[in-house]
């Protein structure tokens, strides 16, 4: 699955969430959802079925590069140990953590 599609399923998930929490008759969600992504209706049913186990909205990204970082181990552990509480991957935390960070050096520099 390339990038962008991971995207694209990650907001065709939450436009199904969204219609799930806002009580859409299925039937109805099936031709919305297939209308508005130009997906089969049986496509659309399956991410119904997804979204309906979701406790959440899912996270739409971005692509990602990767690199390499060299962190003390008591850092890698308590990222390791938020990940597997908050159900995000470390690339996740670290993507925030950093534009909070730099979105806090432009107000101030």
């Amino acid at each position: 699955m390339t990038r962008s599609s991971k995207a694209d399923k990650a907001r065709q998930l939450n436009t199904a969430y969204a219609l799930l929490q806002r009580n859409v008759a299925w039937s109805a969600a099936v031709q919305l959802l297939s209308r508005q992504f130009a997906l089969s209706e049986r496509q659309a049913y399956r991410y119904l079925e997804e979204a309906a186990q979701l406790k959440r909205p899912v996270e739409v990204t971005e692509a990602t590069v990767p690199i390499t970082l060299k962190l003390p181990p008591s850092t890698v552990g308590l990222l390791r140990k938020y990940s597997r509480s908050s159900g995000l991957t470390i690339g996740a935390i670290v993507t925030r953590a950093l534009n909070a960070f730099l979105g806090a050096l432009k107000k101030h520099g």
